[in-house]
Formats: structure tokens, sequence, C-alpha cells
């Protein structure tokens, strides 16, 4: 039983409005139902990196509270300053540090504690 209904839509790709011959079409032409499949599976796939991105950074702020000691950059990520931020502070003598060599900054989280408190 062949169907003679007509419906207009609107493609969910171009925006065009087209004749559908049937309830269920969402594309105007088999080239935008190829492009918006490409959109959904590119935006799929940015998703996915958005949320392992995130978890990566949970996990390292975890494995920064656990540690005694941290580098600049780690006290910068715990405290939410800027890299540079946290040097300004070691060398005005607002935050006490132990440089073990030329690029060995260690920072005692007691020591980031006083600064908040």
């Amino acid at each position: 039983m062949a169907s003679k209904i007509e419906i207009q839509k609107r493609c969910e790709y171009c925006n065009e409005i087209f004749t559908a011959k049937t309830t269920v079409t969402k594309y105007c032409s088999h080239k935008c139902n190829q492009r918006g499949y490409k959109a959904k599976k590119r935006d799929e796939k940015i998703q996915i990196a958005k949320t392992d991105v995130i978890k990566k950074e949970a996990e390292s702020i975890d494995m920064i509270k656990a540690k005694e000691f941290l580098t600049a950059k780690e006290a910068a990520i715990l405290l939410g300053f800027s890299v540079r931020t946290v040097y300004r502070l070691i060398d005005n003598g607002k935050l006490k540090s132990v440089n073990l060599a030329e690029r060995l900054t260690r920072i005692k989280k007691s020591e980031l504690n006083k600064l908040i408190d």
C-alpha cells in the first residue's frame, strides 16, 4: 500500500523547507543526511574528549592533594593561581619554599595552608 502523504518539513542540517513523503524524514537530500550524520558523530567525539579531560583533571587534583611537597605548578593548580603568581609569592617572602636544585622548587602543603589562613 503506497502512501501519498506529502508533508512540508524543515531540513535539520540546512534548514530549508522540503516536501517529505514519510513522517520520519529529517533531511531534504542524501547529501544533507551525510553531512548531518558526520556533524553528529563529530559532536559525539568532542563530547567524549571533553569528559576525558575533566576526568584527568579531577584525578590530577586528587593526586596533588595526596602529596606533602608540591611543585610551583601543582601549588598553582591547587590554589587556582598562575604559576607566575606562586613564584612572585615566593620571591616576596609570603610563601616559604625550598629550592633543591636549579629547577626543583618545592613547597610544603602546610605553607600553602598558612598562606590561605
